[in-house]
C-alpha cells in the first residue's frame, strides 16, 4: 500500500536528476584553459584596444576555441554513451 503512494515523488526524483544532468551540456569544460573573460584577455592588459582588427581576431579565435572544445567535449560524452550501450559487462 505504501508503495503506491511513493510512486510520484519517486519518479519525480528521478526526473528531476535526469533532466539536471541535462542542463550541463554545452558547458565549457573547467580544464579547457577558456575560463578567463575573453574580453580582459584579448585586450591583453590595456595594449590593445577594444574594436581593433587584433581584438576582433582575438575575439573570434577564442569563439572558435570554446566550440571546438565543447564539440570534443559532446562527442567524448556521446562515444563514451555507445561504447557502454555496444560493450554491456554482464556481472555473474
Amino acid at each position: 500500500m505504501q508503495f503506491t503512494t511513493l510512486r510520484l515523488p519517486i519518479a519525480l526524483v528521478l526526473a528531476t536528476l535526469a533532466l539536471g544532468s541535462c542542463s550541463h551540456r554545452g558547458e565549457v569544460p573547467v580544464n579547457s584553459g577558456l575560463s578567463e573573460d575573453d574580453d580582459t584577455f584579448c585586450r591583453a592588459g590595456g595594449k590593445v584596444a577594444s574594436g581593433s582588427s587584433e581584438y576582433v581576431a582575438c575575439r573570434k579565435d577564442r569563439d572558435a576555441q570554446r566550440g571546438s572544445t565543447i564539440d570534443r567535449a559532446d562527442r567524448k560524452q556521446r562515444d563514451l554513451g555507445e561504447y557502454m550501450l555496444n560493450n554491456p559487462s554482464r556481472p555473474y
